[in-house]
């Protein structure tokens, strides 16, 4: 007798059909093609253009819908890095009630001097959110800032990752990296 593999239910083919809808939705929106130099340096064909992906208010609340889902439990504080995720933060906080924060890729050199704008206290448990990884340097980096806060780091989050390191970038850093999309699932490549 052979195990029956159970259909997939009514919500879980809506749900499919959904995220693949977002899925082409964020490439018809945000996806150029052309020759880019990455923020690592690199040379691509394709760049996604994040500033498309974030004013766009009903792309923007899709993505902070999907990528509510995926907060861990526990979850005391959102935060983004500036510029690009700044908005993906601020709609995520919208969305769930949870507060954002704003990383800086350097300290202010005048008023408060902070790399981390907003309130966080010693062991509050933050998830980052990232916009596109790549090589995943400005995540890490943004972590390092957190940590220096005194912030518990639980989880990051993005909305793509191009699969050229990132992930395991953040995984040397201790944190893991869940992706809305890879470049793979989008079709995309070099």
């Amino acid at each position: 007798m052979t195990d029956a593999v159970p259909l997939p239910s009514a919500a879980d083919t809506q749900a499919t059909d959904a995220r693949r809808q977002l899925a082409d939705d964020l490439v018809a929106a945000a996806v150029l093609r052309g020759r880019f130099t990455l923020r690592s340096g690199a040379v691509s064909d394709y760049y996604i253009d994040k500033f498309r992906l974030t004013t766009d208010p009903r792309l923007l609340a899709r993505l902070a819908a999907a990528l509510a889902e995926r907060l861990p439990a526990g979850t005391q504080r959102i935060a983004g890095t500036a510029l690009g995720a700044v908005p993906l933060a601020t709609a995520l906080s919208l969305r769930t009630g949870i507060p954002s924060l704003f990383v800086r890729a350097d300290a202010k050199a005048y008023g408060t001097g902070k790399a981390v704008e907003g309130v966080v206290a010693t062991g509050d448990r933050v998830v980052l959110v990232e916009d596109v990884v790549t090589t995943g340097g400005a995540g890490v980096a943004a972590l390092a800032a957190l940590r220096e806060t005194g912030a518990e780091i639980i989880g990051a989050l993005c909305v793509v990752d191009r699969e050229d390191g990132g992930a395991e970038r953040f995984a040397d850093a201790g944190v893991r990296l869940d992706a809305l999309f890879t470049r793979t699932e989008l079709g995309l490549g070099d």
